[in-house]
């Protein structure tokens, strides 16, 4: 099978390797699409898991069951499907808890172990997910994302009528904006250096759109009668803007740190303050377990504005470009790799 495989940062190789086999539990999936996530342009830049290269990336994927192992029950061959990442082992604290992500022995798809930017990939049966047939393949592959964000919102514990204010209109900012407004957040403010993000975000569910930093302060008090957002979501990955969320949340409020930093980034701490104003600052990375499930059934159901993700599409022979030109198309929130 054809398979992208990261050779070294910044370095994709097209190869032809061996098509995996199925063990008695697993099913072999055929992709269709792969999209392009954050984490993987930390991959390629060499900012994150570059003891794992050479590696084949890729975990936001969707595609039809090829073939199922001996023991699988409750899927068929031909079906539509969508895969969580995330492989625990079943059996300790944190899986039982739904926590796989603290498992000593996790694994993740295309992170840690090889992943979908190929033609096909064997997965645990356990961790796939029928889709309705219906449901275009270039929106099925917004469910490993959206996942991420319903957990970051589960996380928070965020209500109707709650103000919010999400720092970065990128992709999963955007996918933020929306899953606030079905909730029913009120007022949701974004801000993006990009005009045009920005934009996309307001025309997706939010309020309130601001571009210029200097404006944002004033733009969150005024709009939360001066005492500050009830959540702040930093999806961006900055220290500066962690610090600057800090500040804009009310006292009592929550800070909700998604944006992935570098591993030596460190965040300044009033530890007085924190107790006095009864506030909160919670992580949350990754959709694990009924994550996903939630959002296929928001993306079956039409609550996801998803035209603006589905715009930029490129073969796999051309992943290289695709990755290169990330950057400098802006207007692109979402990248896919099409494999069938």
């Amino acid at each position: 099978m054809r398979a992208a495989v990261l050779v070294k940062p910044g370095t994709f190789e097209l190869r032809d390797v061996p098509r995996p086999e199925p063990g008695p539990t697993e099913a072999l999936v055929r992709i269709t699409r792969t999209g392009i996530c954050g984490t993987d342009l930390h991959i390629f830049h060499g900012n994150y898991a570059a003891d794992a290269l050479p590696m084949i990336p890729g975990h936001e994927f969707t595609g039809h069951i090829a073939a199922l192992g001996s023991e699988v029950q409750g899927l068929k061959e031909g079906q539509s499907v969508v895969v969580d990442m995330n492989i625990g082992c079943t059996r300790c604290y944190y899986c039982r808890r739904n926590e796989v992500l603290n498992c000593p022995e996790m694994r993740q798809m295309g992170i840690t172990m090889d992943g979908a930017f190929a033609d096909y990939i064997s997965v645990p049966a356990r961790l796939v997910i029928p889709a309705p047939e219906h449901v275009p393949a270039n929106v099925l592959a917004l469910t490993e994302p959206l996942s991420c964000v319903v957990r970051a919102a589960r996380k928070s514990q965020v209500s109707f009528g709650q103000s919010a204010l999400v720092i970065g209109a990128g992709p999963i900012g955007n996918l933020h904006v929306q899953l606030l407004r079905t909730i029913g957040a009120a007022p949701i403010i974004v801000t993006d250096l990009s005009a045009d993000r920005v934009q996309m975000a307001v025309d997706c569910g939010a309020d309130i759109g601001v571009s210029d930093p200097l404006q944002l302060e004033q733009a969150v008090r005024d709009s939360t009668d001066g005492r500050g957002t009830d959540i702040v979501i930093e999806s961006v990955g900055n220290a500066a803007l962690y610090q600057q969320a800090l500040g804009l949340m009310r006292k009592g409020g929550h800070l909700a740190a998604f944006g992935l930093t570098g591993p030596d980034t460190a965040l300044p701490l009033d530890i007085l303050t924190t107790i006095l104003q009864e506030t909160s600052v919670k992580g949350s990375v990754a959709g694990v377990g009924e994550d996903m499930h939630d959002a296929l059934t928001l993306l079956t159901h039409g609550r996801i504005k998803t035209d603006p993700f589905t715009t930029a599409d490129f073969d796999l022979e051309d992943i290289q470009m695709a990755f290169e030109s990330y950057a400098d198309r802006s207007d692109d929130l979402k990248t896919q790799i099409v494999m069938a």
